[in-house]
């Protein structure tokens, strides 16, 4: 199996384990009184079934989405001297003449 293949479904399994801590938190703290709505419901188990998937797709992609950011190289910055703006010089004033607009009247006759 390639090496990104095997990262990807490793934080897809990581981001599950995340799911799952929050499902379980949300739960416990009874957060929107959350708890009593899913334990009093018969349809309660389809709720925490879609909160574990969504969420696990959501953390398993950041999870992903940060190791791979990770794996980039560090840029070369050189020195760690003073740094000089890219533009450095002022831009000379234009000036503009402006004239006195015409009424639409005056411009039909």
């Amino acid at each position: 199996m390639p090496a990104l293949v095997r990262l990807y479904i490793r934080n897809v399994i990581v981001g599950f384990a995340l799911s799952a801590v929050f499902v379980g938190a949300l739960l416990w703290l009874n957060v929107a009184n959350l708890w009593h709505l899913i334990s009093t419901s018969p349809q309660g188990w389809i709720a925490v079934a879609m909160l574990f998937v969504f969420n696990g797709i959501v953390f398993g992609g950041v999870q992903f989405a940060i190791v791979i950011m990770r794996m980039a190289k560090p840029e070369d910055t050189g020195g760690r001297g003073r740094k000089v703006p890219v533009a450095t010089t002022i831009p000379a004033l234009i000036h503009v003449p402006a004239r006195a607009r015409q009424d639409h009247r005056d411009a039909r006759r």
